[in-house]
Order: structure tokens, then sequence, then C-alpha cells
């Protein structure tokens, strides 16, 4: 049961927008800013960080939707990739840029001051630019606030796959803003 008293039937962050509109509207402006607006980065890959940084915060919600997200952007009908990149992500298939970038949002989500220059170096060797670097922290930092959120007030999180699944193609398709 939710900490708050939110709408029957809306799951995750929804019914937290549903009750409290004058947070939703920034905090979508911000997803769309991060995960839809032009970057170095594809909307798959950013979403992908989204989905990683949930997975290891362990927030079911943003990381099935997010995931679902990934999925329909890098064609992983079967979910495949994204479950080796929740598994192992140094043995997924990656690039290695990627795996770099996921290495720094790794260590975001631990704390930003984990990330050490040494690690941009690395992500910048395997072709990451200022923008890429910059994204991936700000997604990190971003998805911790919304797993959090989402969490702390202990919103609905439903079983199954087929809402999350339904959600990621809508946020694919549609984006954050409405």
């Amino acid at each position: 049961m939710a900490h708050v008293e939110l709408k029957s039937g809306l799951a995750g962050i929804i019914g937290l927008f549903d009750k409290f509109p004058e947070t939703a509207g920034p905090l979508c402006e911000l997803a769309q800013a991060l995960l839809r607006q032009p970057s170095s980065l594809t909307e798959g890959e950013r979403e992908l960080i989204a989905a990683y940084v949930s997975s290891r915060n362990e927030c079911r919600y943003c990381m099935s939707t997010h995931g679902a997200a990934a999925k329909y952007f890098l064609k992983d009908k079967n979910g495949e990739l994204l479950n080796s990149v929740f598994s192992d992500y140094q043995n997924a298939p990656i690039s290695d840029k990627m795996k770099a970038l996921l290495k720094i949002a790794g260590k975001v989500q631990q704390g930003g001051k984990n990330v050490r220059d040494s690690d941009v170096e690395a992500a910048c060797k395997e072709g990451a630019d200022d923008k890429a670097i910059h994204d991936t922290v700000l997604i990190a930092a971003a998805f911790c606030m919304f797993n959090r959120y989402v969490d702390g007030l202990s919103t609905w999180q439903p079983e199954g796959s087929d809402i999350y699944e339904e959600r990621g193609t809508i946020l694919a398709e549609k984006g954050y803003v409405r």
C-alpha cells in the first residue's frame, strides 16, 4: 500500500503524477530532455542506462518500464540483450563504449564521487564525447531520484510484464511530455 493515497490501478510514478501534477510536469520535462532530445547517444542507449540504474536500485517499476522502452528502441524483442546487461554488462553484446558508460552510470548510482578520471578517460577512448558523458551521469543521477520517488512512497508495482511492455511502448512512441 502506498504511503500516500493514490488512485487505484495507477502504477509506479503514474499514480504520483496523477496525485501531484505540480511536480509531474517538471519531472516529465526532465525525462524528455534526458531521454528524447538530441544526444550523441541513441534513445535506446539512454533508455538502457535508465533501466540499468533502476535495476541496480531494485526499482521494478522503472527497471521494467524503461527496460521495455530500451527493448523497443534496440529491437530486443525477447529481452535477451537487456537481461545480459542486467546480469553482467561487461560480457553483454553491447559496444565497448556502452560498457564504459554503464560503468560510469553504476558508479554514479553508488555515489557521484565514485566516478574517476580514469573512468571518463576509458569511455572517451571508446568513442564517448562530452555529451555522452554528461548524459550518462545525469540520467544515472536522475533515475536514482525517480527510483527513490517511486519506492520511497511505496507505489503499486504490478507483477508480470504486460503493463510494463505497454507503458514502455507508449514512452518510446510518444515520449514523456503530453
